[in-house]
């Protein structure tokens, strides 16, 4: 993790008592899928009190807010980002963004119930999404977030090959995006794959193998994830251009 601007963005939360969790590239740092980002983005619990805390913390930042929209509840609740351009010495134009909930993810009591404590400097620790919603949150339209998406995974199966748990192999089998390692997991555990491919059928192929198959199959499932983003954030889309055009709110 970037050493000092992040550390100071997430000290000021914790010190306002803000309930958000740290996501995007940041967030793949710590989970060892490297991706280089000086900004910061969280989602964060909806409740009134919690972003009243969360205006006094980037108030204390001298965090301004920029582009669109407003820092308003009803937009943040309808699934808008809200982003912030820090003032304060030495973070000056560090990048702050905000949102309450995540496309194609659980709602923010479900992630907190998932989340990933971390311990850093000055016995301070911070929350974290957890590896597997960080990964469902990453099936957008971009190719980088795809490419993280796949880092994630198998960086995990690195780490944990020695002796996973049986949910681990099973979360594996569902979100594996090379063809040629779900093949070998098909052949490493027969049975749970047999257990899986009711939710994703695919594996059918891995288990053959077929591996040609298997990767017409992943793409389709990809394109299916990134024009469900598409179809998300179109509406949005829409919106901001509209305020942007001083036609105000819809």
């Amino acid at each position: 993790m970037t050493p000092n601007p992040i550390l100071k963005v997430l000290s000021t939360l914790k010190k306002y008592q803000v309930k958000c969790l740290l996501i995007g590239g940041q967030a793949c740092i710590i989970y060892g899928a490297a991706e280089f980002s000086r900004d910061s983005d969280f989602v964060v619990l909806s409740m009134e009190e919690n972003l009243d805390r969360l205006q006094k913390a980037l108030k204390h930042l001298q965090a301004e807010t920029i582009y669109f929209p407003p820092f308003e509840t009803e937009y943040l609740e309808r699934g808008h980002a809200c982003h912030f351009c820090c003032g304060i010495k030495d973070i000056e134009n560090l990048r702050i963004d905000v949102l309450t909930k995540l496309r194609g993810c659980d709602e923010f009591d479900k992630l907190w119930s998932r989340r990933k404590t971390v311990k850093i400097k000055n016995n301070r620790s911070i929350d974290i999404i957890s590896l597997q919603d960080l990964v469902r949150s990453k099936k957008t339209q971009r190719d980088k977030d795809w490419l993280m998406l796949k880092r994630l995974v198998e960086n995990d199966m690195v780490l944990n090959k020695a002796n996973p748990a049986d949910n681990q192999i099973k979360w594996w089998l569902r979100e594996c995006r090379n063809a040629d390692i779900l093949i070998g997991l098909a052949e490493k555990y027969p049975e749970k794959t047999k257990e899986i491919i009711i939710d994703r059928p695919l594996l059918s192929l891995a288990a053959k193998p077929n591996r040609q198959e298997l990767a017409v199959e992943l793409q389709k499932e990809e394109m299916i994830e990134r024009r469900k983003d598409i179809e998300y954030w179109e509406p949005l889309k829409k919106e901001l251009e509209s305020m942007r055009h001083g036609r105000g709110k819809q």
